[in-house]
């Protein structure tokens, strides 16, 4: 089912930018963003140029596919002229007019997700462009389509040719200059359709560059989520026979050895941490995780967090304080992933505080649909420009404690992603030198499928 918002009648040589003028206007009204409305703009530019310059005029409609999600904006250019004899050779790029109609309708078609032509030698040419409306964007519905064609009317400009015919039947003395006017305006026409079509091509050569990239980076990521077992095998072997020979199973070692065994599972420890953290993440980028609910209660979850971290308190100016939560029911979520989120938190805030405390504490949201968790700390903060940048991958904000505290900087991010997979979302407010408090939000009962 099509949805029509408005038309324009490509009758004059102006209405060939009026057209594009109004594709890139709707196109923000229905949520596009700026690459895309250029792209659509340019992509109607260039057909509306081809019906008026072969057919000499023709109609524009512009249209809203379906009734929900997922649903796109049409353009549909239309003529009565001679048609195109052969489509199929311009639309693989092996035939173009010597005026250019050839790269325009190619170039046309890469900028657009829907391209189709019909077409008819003496019957006239029907161009049909679509792009998919933004997922984010809101649904189109018949009194959206009545406001844009309200806001559209009210910024039709006046007819310019109508307006000059008035200056010339007033004022015939001045033909002379109206004419150097009128050819400096068709030089500077010529001008724009040269950068246009430049424009046509740029795009189609960054479209190809993002989907070598998407493609690439895609390969990365189903790599690395296959190499679970080729990773994990050899470093808990190296894990485990480190922890036997420091067990003293084939004898006594020397405090030399055992200095150095100690060092190889530290070592081995770590690289086990970032293995971890990377093929989790390439894992959820693969969409490849899943999620798997199970009700537990906040209560057991921090009281096995506080069995697990009080053997790690080596530092006496710090005290990890988990509080006993008040008033939350229980969850349905994956815990495993909810405790993986925490533990990084607390990891995170043991590394970078000094001195003072770690605090850890549960709440019910005031929704009353989800569950707040907080790791505070009174650590060295992050400055505002940086509050960001540490859930990026692999990224670090320098500094004396930071250089001399080790990790991998997939952390966070890896926090993040499984905060957002379980339905929720991962935030932080910081001041430097004061400390900081992550906050974990997520739903008491999740709501997707596996994934």
């Amino acid at each position: 089912m099509s949805l029509p918002i408005v038309a324009v009648e490509l009758r004059y040589e102006h209405d060939v930018v009026l057209a594009r003028q109004r594709a890139r206007t709707i196109a923000g009204l229905l949520g596009f963003d700026l690459n895309d409305q250029t792209r659509i703009g340019t992509a109607v530019s260039e057909i509306a140029r081809n019906a008026f310059r072969y057919a000499g005029g023709g109609r524009v409609e512009y249209l809203v596919e379906g009734t929900g999600r997922p649903q796109s904006f049409l353009v549909r250019l239309s003529d009565r002229g001679p048609g195109i004899e052969d489509v199929p050779a311009i639309l693989d790029g092996r035939f173009r007019s010597r005026t250019g109609m050839g790269l325009g309708i190619a170039g046309a078609r890469r900028l657009m997700d829907d391209f189709r032509v019909t077409s008819q030698p003496g019957e006239g040419t029907t161009v049909l462009l679509g792009k998919k409306i933004p997922v984010d964007a809101p649904v189109a519905t018949p009194a959206l389509a009545g406001r844009i064609a309200a806001e559209l009317a009210s910024r039709s400009p006046g007819d310019p040719f109508e307006e000059i015919q008035q200056q010339n039947q007033e004022l015939l003395h001045a033909m002379d200059e109206l004419q150097r006017r009128q050819e400096e305006l068709s030089s500077l026409n010529r001008e724009l359709e040269d950068t246009n079509r430049g424009m046509v091509a740029l795009y189609g050569e960054l479209a190809d560059n993002a989907s070598q990239l998407t493609r690439a980076n895609q390969a990365k990521t189903a790599f690395l989520a296959n190499m679970s077992h080729e990773f994990r095998t050899p470093l808990n072997s190296v894990l485990s026979l480190a922890r036997l020979l420091l067990d003293r199973v084939d004898g006594d070692l020397t405090t030399e050895q055992e200095l150095q065994l100690e060092l190889i599972r530290r070592s081995a420890e770590d690289l086990s941490t970032m293995v971890n953290d990377l093929l989790d993440l390439a894992r959820i980028e693969a969409g490849r995780v899943e999620v798997h609910p199970v009700e537990c209660t906040v209560e057991s979850t921090l009281s096995a967090l506080r069995g697990m971290f009080r053997p790690m308190l080596v530092h006496p100016a710090v005290n990890l304080v988990i509080e006993e939560p008040a008033g939350v029911p229980p969850l349905r979520t994956d815990e495993g992933k909810l405790s993986q989120i925490l533990r990084n938190l607390i990891s995170n805030a043991l590394k970078f505080t000094e001195r003072g405390e770690v605090r850890v504490s549960a709440r019910l949201g005031e929704d009353g649909h989800c569950v707040v968790f907080s790791v505070s700390d009174t650590g060295i903060g992050i400055a505002p420009e940086h509050h960001e940048r540490i859930f990026e991958e692999y990224a670090q904000v320098d500094g004396p404690l930071q250089r001399k505290v080790k990790g991998t900087g997939l952390g966070l991010p890896l926090s993040r992603k499984l905060a957002e997979l379980l339905g929720g979302r991962l935030t932080v407010e910081s001041v430097p030198g004061q400390g900081s408090t992550f906050t974990a939000v997520v739903p008491l009962v999740y709501a997707g499928g596996s994934r």
